[in-house]
């Protein structure tokens, strides 16, 4: 008579048969990395996350990264998830397993993805359209949609308004120039947006524009006499218009539209203040884009409303500028809102150690190993120079002696008394993070220094967990809303998708190559669209993302035994 597998029994066979397999590749594991964290019950050097092609050759008797997953109270928990064995059945998920990344991707957006997998010729499109973004989008185009968002999230009551009219924020961004020289006149610029039509024959002929508003001839200018003569001193005001031939026509194009932004004082001071048209005027192009693509804009108006309500109305544009320039490394922080808030807290310390992300690894996954450090700064940077000499340390030995040579890292150190105290209360936190495949490129200099640079602000949002996850979805899909706009052919279906699901194409975005690669596997691709209800309910769950977050999970996938342990239960 079969008898039931304990738990203990069955990670016995799971490790014997892992370790033989993967000692004499019997099964073909093409794909290996070493573990991203040292074994339960041990403190070690962390392991470096290595994305590189490694072929059968490669893998050697030594390698205990598979069995080590499979041993893992994520791998466990799985093995009685029904969803999860159910996947494990099926003959594709092999194929889509051995592009984790974009695995990952799709479930945390199954909704998203499930109608367009179906369709291998509009997912395939799809893709190279996220590629094509991720290329456009570097250096000063991304500097521009930090930018725009920023400006659009500080000014978002503003924009909401501005977005119901869109064609009049179309005109508006048209002539920019314009509408800021004459926003230092307002009641003169009130008024000629509430009476638009009778100013309309001014067009092309500003002289006499001039002319009218100096002596007060135009009835139409009468209640604001005063306003219009200072208007037609203001030399730099009237070459502006003269430079704009056609703008007294736009305005009369869209009347009606600018007298319902205008047409109380109120409504003329959110839509038409000095920071909304100093936005609009540094950044016409992109505001051109959004406007000539209502459901984007309203789209980008949405999440610029959320991410001023995670701030809780208190959002400055520099805080905006690092959250969307650094979305990637933000929606990593957020997953563990107890180390961001220690983060925040400790802001100079962990930009100090930026450059030093190897030695910065190994504290974060052996955090408690470092505690005593705390209040002893010189006993640590004794320690760090000679790493070699330290169980810990000794695996990145080099890193910690270059970090200990590092003086203004140390002096940062040294700063904060508290620092690795606080690294150990929430270690359990830190060290998810430092074993999350995107740690490289999370922990980076950019990112860490911008959490510095704005400390405060993140300090305050830190404190409350759902603001920190909503802040940073939210700067995610303003991010690659506003590069959207921005791009050009980047296609209707790019454009429509970016709108209705913004964090759905900023993932593909940021891991364009795993899409592009995901696109030319239709196998892959027909496991997640004949399973996407079942990756719906994974995607929220913590422990499906702790197991295909790690790299040895691709080598695992593709062993018989793998299947067959999921399935015993």
């Amino acid at each position: 008579m079969a008898t039931r597998l304990t738990s203990n029994n069955r990670r016995m066979i799971l490790t014997s048969a892992a370790v033989l397999a993967v000692g004499l590749g019997a099964y073909g594991l093409g794909r290996v990395y070493p573990p991203l964290g040292p074994s339960a019950g041990t403190v070690g050097a962390a392991q470096r996350y290595v994305n590189s092609q490694v072929t059968d050759k490669d893998v050697t008797l030594g390698d205990t990264s598979v069995p080590q997953l499979m041993q893992s109270d994520a791998f466990e928990a799985m093995v009685h998830n029904a969803a999860f064995r159910k996947l494990a059945r099926d003959p594709n998920f092999g194929a889509l397993a051995q592009n984790s990344v974009a695995m990952a991707a799709l479930a945390a957006n199954a909704d998203a993805f499930k109608a367009i997998a179906s369709d291998p010729r509009a997912f395939e499109a799809l893709a190279q359209a996220a590629r094509q973004l991720a290329a456009n989008n570097g250096g000063a185009a991304n500097g521009v949609n930090t930018q725009v968002a920023a400006a659009l999230a500080v000014n978002a009551d503003s924009f909401k308004a501005l977005a119901a009219q869109p064609a009049a924020l179309e005109a508006f961004a048209q002539h920019a120039t314009a509408f800021q020289a004459l926003s230092q006149h307002d009641a003169a610029f009130q008024v000629m947006l509430q009476n638009a039509q009778a100013f309309a024959h001014y067009g092309g002929n500003v002289a006499a524009f001039e002319a009218a508003a100096a002596n007060g001839s135009d009835s139409a200018m009468a209640g604001a006499a005063k306003a219009f003569e200072a208007l037609a001193a203001d030399s730099k005001a009237m070459n502006a218009l003269k430079a704009d031939s056609n703008f007294f026509q736009s305005l009369a194009a869209n009347s009606k539209a600018f007298d319902a932004l205008s047409s109380t004082d109120a409504k003329f001071e959110a839509a038409f203040n000095n920071n909304v048209v100093s936005a609009v005027a540094s950044n016409q192009a992109a505001f051109e884009a959004l406007a000539a693509n209502p459901n984007l804009l309203n789209a980008v108006v949405k999440q610029a409303e959320a991410l001023d309500a995670s701030f809780g109305g208190a959002l400055n544009s520099l805080a905006v500028q690092a959250l969307v320039g650094n979305s990637e490394a933000f929606s990593v922080f957020s997953s563990q809102p107890a180390a961001f808030e220690a983060m925040a807290v400790h802001a100079s310390a962990f930009a100090a150690l930026a450059g030093h992300e190897a030695a910065l690894q190994v504290i974060m996954q052996n955090a408690q190993a470092f505690a005593h450090f705390g209040g002893n700064m010189p006993a640590f940077e004794q320690a760090a120079a000679n790493a070699a000499s330290n169980s810990v340390m000794a695996g990145e030995a080099k890193a910690f002696e270059a970090l200990a040579a590092d003086s203004k890292a140390m002096n940062a150190l040294k700063a904060d008394s508290n620092f690795f105290q606080s690294l150990a209360a929430n270690a359990k936190a830190f060290e998810a993070l430092a074993s999350d495949s995107n740690f490289e490129a999370a922990f980076d200099s950019k990112a860490l220094n911008s959490l510095a640079a704005n400390a405060h602000a993140f300090e305050k949002l830190s404190a409350n967990a759902r603001a920190v996850s909503a802040a940073a979805n939210a700067a995610q899909a303003l991010g690659v809303q506003t590069a959207a706009a921005g791009a050009r052919g980047l296609g209707a279906q790019a454009i429509n998708f970016a709108a209705a699901y913004p964090q759905a194409f900023a993932a593909m975005s940021q891991n364009a190559s795993a899409f592009q690669a995901l696109a030319g596997q239709p196998q892959a691709l027909q496991a997640f669209a004949a399973n996407a209800q079942a990756f719906a309910v994974l995607g929220h769950d913590a422990n499906f993302q702790n197991l295909i977050g790690n790299a040895a999970f691709g080598a695992a996938a593709r062993s018989q035994d793998f299947a067959n342990a999921v399935n015993s239960n």
